[in-house]
């Protein structure tokens, strides 16, 4: 059962990836591969604050704006040098790559021994279930603000900027600007999930965000089958939805290998696990006439 809870935990920990790839893939149609060096940076930026035994309050908010920054350099490079949104973000992941190493100044930093999140407040005896309880309402808060923004005359503007760009040009708005802060936004989020997920795991590591995409789109893409399943058009529901195809992507990964599956082969499950759930909505089970 332990096991599984872990599971869980994880999940909650990559919802931030969930909602950053869900805004920049499914709102503003933009494939960001910033999100493995943003993730990583989130983690790097966490891991040596916490060694220098800095407040939470300091913390986090340097890893939302680490996290903004890589996301917005993608964003700038995409719009003012016209370079294809793709190519951005691998040229921005890459680079941080070494940013991230120079930041840390070693390929690995264990943070186990030190206060983290999850030891500021003791809820329950026993650790996992006292994770789980701040970690619900560290998700929550940061949903209901995103669900807050984009019902807000700004987020309206953002939705359109990716559903139509020549309309919401037309009204003015200026859409490069909307993709910039949308990617600034987006990797921010993701920034936060390795914020999380290192204080969970107890250390940061250079290589923690390689193929970390996969996980956040295979989330996305549950979500969005719950989504289509359901007929949601609420904002806040489609958010839950992304949220919980997080989860339960993590969790069916627990299984996977509780099933006694080679760990060495996890990624391979991974990259088939997300195939089938891309082919999924495309499937028509009706017969035809």
């Amino acid at each position: 059962m332990d096991f599984f809870l872990s599971a869980l935990l994880q999940g909650l920990c990559f919802s931030g990836i969930a909602l950053g790839i869900y805004i920049s893939m499914r709102i503003f149609n933009i494939p960001d591969i910033t999100t493995d060096g943003s993730y990583t940076l989130g983690g790097v930026v966490t891991a040596v604050l916490l060694t220098h035994h800095l407040p939470g309050s300091v913390i986090l908010p340097a890893v939302i704006v680490a996290g903004a920054i890589a996301g917005a350099l993608t964003g700038l490079i995409h719009t003012k040098l016209k370079i294809n949104a793709l190519l951005a973000g691998i040229l921005v992941m890459t680079a941080l790559y070494s940013v991230n190493l120079v930041v840390m100044g070693r390929s690995n930093l264990p943070v186990i021994s030190l206060p983290t999140l999850f030891d500021a407040v003791k809820l329950v005896a026993d650790a996992n279930q006292n994770s789980f309880y701040i970690l619900i309402v560290f998700v929550l808060l940061i949903t209901l603000l995103i669900g807050y923004l984009l019902k807000t005359d700004f987020g309206i503007a953002m939705r359109a900027t990716g559903n139509s760009e020549s309309m919401i040009k037309a009204l003015g708005v200026n859409t490069d600007r909307m993709k910039i802060i949308g990617l600034a936004l987006a990797n921010a989020l993701t920034a936060v999930s390795g914020y999380l997920m290192t204080q969970f795991q107890g250390f940061a590591d250079i290589s923690m965000g390689i193929g970390i995409v996969i996980w956040g789109l295979g989330s996305v893409i549950i979500g969005e089958t719950l989504i289509n399943w359901f007929s949601i058009t609420s904002v806040w529901l489609s958010l839950a939805a992304v949220l919980l195809g997080a989860i339960l992507f993590q969790l069916v990964l627990a299984v996977t290998l509780t099933i006694g599956v080679d760990p060495n082969l996890l990624k391979l499950v991974t990259a088939v696990f997300v195939l089938l759930i891309v082919s999924l909505p495309k499937l028509n089970f009706t017969k035809a006439a």
